[in-house]
Formats: C-alpha cells, sequence, structure tokens
C-alpha cells in the first residue's frame, strides 16, 4: 500500500484521484485545498487530514516523516494550472512522486526546469494523459501506425462543454492562470492527437476568445480543424433537445469516432499503469504544452484558409462533410 497526499481537494476532478487512490487499494494521508468544501473525502478516505492552510498541511507531511517515520509515496495535483508547476517542486521536495492533472505546467521552458529536479531530486512527475488508456483511442492509433506512412486523415474535433458566470470569475477565467479556454478545455485533446497522428507541422489560429477558440494543426499524417468552446450557444440543436450540456466529437475522413463512453475508470487505469513501473513523465507531456503555449501566443489570423465550420455558425453536417 502506497501513502499518498493530494492537492486541490474541493476541484471538480479531485474526486477522480480520490477514487483512482482507493481503487488501486492505497492510502490518501492528507489532502490539502484552500476551500473547505470536501466533504467528498468521505466517500473514499474519512481519515484522511484536511489543511485549508498550505503551511501547515507542509507541516503535517514533515512530521509524519521525522516524528513517526511515516513517508509519502506520492503527491496527487489538482490545484489551478498556473500552481502545478510550484506543486510539483514540493512534492519532489517531500521525498516523493508526483501525479499531476493537465496542463503538466503552463509554458515549455517549465518542462526543461523539472527535468533538472527530476535528475537532482531522483523522483519521478507524472502527468494525467487520460486519453492515451481509452480503448478507441488506443485502436485509433495502432490503425493509423499500421496505415499508409504518407496518409493525411481529414479530422475535425469538436469539443463544447457549457461553462456559466462563475467560471469567468474563477482562475480558469484568468488567462495568466490558466492558459486560457484552448489550454483549459483543449490541452488534453491535443495531446492525444500528436500521440496518433504525430509531430506538428503547422498550428494556426483563427480565433482565441474568452469562451470559444478555433484554429487549424497539421501534423505529419493529420490536418485538423478544432474548435472550443464552454458558451452553451454553440451546442448544436439536437443536443440542447436532450437536456445535454456537453458535445464532444472527432470526425476522420468524415466517420465519426466513437470515444463518449468508458471515461469514468480512465485516471484509474492510468494510476495503476503508474504504480505498475509506467505511466506518462515530463517529455510525454511537452508536445501538447508547445501547442497550448503557441495557440497562447499567436495573433489570431480570423476566417481564412482552412477553419473550423462553427466557427463561422456552421452545422453538424458541415462538420460531417469536409469543407475545403
Amino acid at each position: 500500500m502506497k501513502n499518498f497526499a493530494l492537492i486541490g481537494a474541493a476541484g471538480y476532478i479531485a474526486p477522480r484521484h480520490m477514487k483512482a487512490i482507493k481503487d488501486t487499494k492505497n492510502n490518501l494521508l492528507a489532502a490539502y485545498d484552500k476551500g473547505d468544501s470536501v466533504g467528498v473525502i468521505d466517500s473514499y478516505f474519512p481519515n484522511a487530514d484536511f489543511f485549508v492552510e498550505f503551511e501547515r498541511f507542509d507541516r503535517h507531511i514533515e512530521k509524519l516523516k521525522y516524528e513517526t517515520d511515516t513517508f509519502l509515496d506520492f503527491v496527487s495535483i489538482c490545484s489551478p494550472n498556473y500552481l502545478h508547476d510550484a506543486h510539483i517542486r514540493f512534492a519532489l521536495r517531500s521525498g516523493a512522486d508526483a501525479i499531476c492533472e493537465k496542463p503538466l505546467v503552463l509554458n515549455p521552458w517549465n518542462v526543461d526546469k523539472l527535468i533538472r529536479v527530476e535528475e537532482k531530486t531522483g523522483k519521478r512527475i507524472y502527468n494525467i494523459l487520460q486519453l492515451r488508456v481509452h480503448p478507441s483511442i488506443i485502436a485509433l492509433r495502432k490503425k493509423v501506425a499500421e496505415g499508409k506512412k504518407d496518409k493525411k486523415f481529414e479530422v475535425d474535433l469538436t469539443y463544447l462543454t457549457s461553462r456559466g458566470h462563475w467560471y469567468h470569475t474563477s482562475w480558469k477565467g484568468d488567462h495568466s492562470k490558466s492558459g486560457g479556454i484552448a489550454t483549459n478545455i483543449g490541452v488534453h485533446f491535443y495531446d492525444m492527437l500528436s500521440w496518433i497522428f504525430g509531430d506538428v507541422q503547422e498550428n494556426v489560429v483563427h480565433i482565441h476568445e474568452k469562451d470559444r477558440a478555433a484554429g487549424y494543426l497539421e501534423f505529419e499524417n493529420a490536418r485538423v480543424r478544432w474548435f472550443l468552446s464552454i458558451n452553451s450557444d454553440y451546442l448544436p440543436n439536437e443536443i440542447k433537445e436532450k437536456g445535454q450540456t456537453t458535445f464532444r466529437s472527432i470526425t476522420i475522413d468524415g466517420e465519426e469516432l466513437e470515444f463518449s463512453g468508458g471515461f469514468t475508470d480512465l485516471h484509474t487505469m492510468v494510476y495503476k499503469d503508474i504504480l505498475e513501473g509506467n505511466g506518462y513523465g515530463l517529455e510525454a507531456a511537452r508536445t501538447a504544452i508547445e501547442i497550448v503555449h503557441s495557440i497562447r501566443n499567436t495573433e489570431p489570423v480570423g476566417l481564412k484558409g482552412d477553419y473550423h465550420p462553427f466557427a463561422n455558425g456552421g452545422t453538424l453536417e458541415k462538420v460531417a462533410k469536409r469543407i475545403n
């Protein structure tokens, strides 16, 4: 049984980490969050110590080490994006490996600095890249790898996940803290695309606003038009009529990739891989971080070239049929 601590216990994604720790039969010793709405801990580790001040959380970890010879094996990090780097460093200084949510860090040079920290401490940093363990995504990657080497797939990525006014007031609405919408809700898709289709050859941004972003990415084996939004106005009517608030679609050469199910246990699968000595580290996370950093720092060109139909009021029918 491994000992875990968790940073960011009140966040949306934290319960998936708690579940993964429990499902892999390990123990959560302590958790931290500046917010105290963390009753969900009772469903997983009611005996875990909880702190709302980082200094006391840090002190508790030190006391466990020096007074009871209780050592951390892992620190799970679910904190706001801009704090990941600092919390990863805390984990490694504490003698633990880090398991961190996406994006691992906001800037490519942070990856280089953390490689040095790994070398100095002898500890590892793992990133939650859960789409890489999704069966449908694994099958697609295998298909691409076994296909013609010079083939370029025509891909449309659409991800709409409605968020209320709170989003813009929270850290997620602050570009300096979240990296903006493309970083905050798109980074795992960019990782998936690069993992399947190879190195990035072109990165064009058509739109990058507070509630939507669109662009074009060309990889070794794919031309990708992408559109992301947290504005419910962009949801297709058929989705609204069902009372749903999220829509995700990936079409490849006009055919829909079915990967809507199987998301609930992906974090547990990632944890199992890490505990078995595998998992995805710093270099695996680098490409997606480079992509979102470029998107964040590129001036949008507007509706020019090969852009996603949703960027100009398009429909699902237009997505299904590639428009050149």
